[in-house]
């Protein structure tokens, strides 16, 4: 028995999640504890950090387990590229915003994790508009890895996509 597909509201709810998640982890992430911050907002980040990672762990879990059982479904492997885009720019943002808090000087106009996480999606976007931009060679060469990746995971999901319209015109239920 085939497993059964999931409603447009699902992947909606799926995607936001992870989304979610993914924010709580990145803004959360404990990089260096501020002395200037109170232990209960300690606290509190602590418990959201945690929320972030537990979400992304079980959602990925969830993701590998309902691919391999139906590796023909679009919507899964396209909720499971997404899932590996919103990891992937968490992952850059936070190297970014590390390399720039350690190496300053690395990039022009990135000072916050917010610019760290801006400059990542507009290199994934491919719209660079020059606000933020790599300046040192160690960010010119994680920005070239990222666009390298970014060209590879969007060629894939255009590669998925092609394939189940290609599947649904030429099926059997095509009209022509």
């Amino acid at each position: 028995m085939a497993p059964r597909r999931i409603s447009k509201r699902t992947h909606l709810w799926r995607n936001s999640v992870t989304i979610v998640c993914a924010l709580l982890f990145y803004y959360c992430v404990p990089l260096g504890w501020d002395l200037g911050v109170s232990l209960p907002v300690q606290v509190m980040t602590l418990v959201l950090f945690t929320a972030g990672v537990t979400g992304l762990g079980w959602l990925a879990y969830r993701r590998v387990g309902q691919y391999l059982a139906a590796t023909w479904d679009t919507g899964r492997r396209v909720d499971g590229l997404l899932l590996l885009i919103t990891l992937v720019i968490v992952f850059f943002s936070l190297f970014y915003y590390l390399l720039e808090q350690r190496q300053p000087g690395q990039f022009d106009g990135l000072e916050t994790r917010t610019d760290a996480l801006y400059y990542t999606v507009a290199t994934l976007g491919t719209v660079g508009f020059g606000d933020v931009s790599a300046a040192g060679q160690v960010a010119r060469i994680a920005s070239t890895v990222q666009i390298v990746f970014d060209l590879v995971v969007i060629g894939t999901l255009l590669a998925v996509m092609t394939t189940a319209i290609t599947r649904r015109m030429t099926g059997p239920n095509a009209t022509g």
